[in-house]
């Protein structure tokens, strides 16, 4: 499998998400929050400083509930900002397959996490 790089729009969302994550851990011990996430202190120093600016998903949702920060709050920490590059319309309601929980960029464009 060929890894292509991140764009910048991704590594700066990625910074803006260690950001977020830093400032919901507070004064907390890092390697406390690490350890309680079940990641190695390395691992959140590195998320919180940018220099891993796509973490597993499993990562994001033990670091959300040991910061007591829902997944939507973290995905609007890490989508500030980003740069839509293809604008797709909103979701109809009552259409086959669309939620009224289905994520919506503020610009209308929808952000998906999987492929059609």
């Amino acid at each position: 499998m060929v890894r292509h790089p991140l764009a910048p729009e991704q590594i700066d969302a990625g910074r803006r998400l260690g950001a977020f994550l830093r400032g919901a851990r507070g004064g907390r011990r890092l390697i406390e929050v690490a350890l309680a996430a079940g990641i190695s202190p390395e691992t959140l120093r590195k998320i919180e400083t940018g220099r891993l600016p796509t973490p597993a998903f499993g990562t994001i949702v033990m670091l959300g509930e040991v910061l007591n920060v829902s997944l939507p709050q973290l995905a609007d920490a890490w989508r500030a900002g980003l740069v839509q590059r293809e604008a797709i319309p909103a979701p109809v309601a009552g259409a086959v397959g669309v939620t009224a929980a289905h994520p919506v960029a503020p610009t209308g464009a929808r952000l998906s996490l999987t492929h059609p």
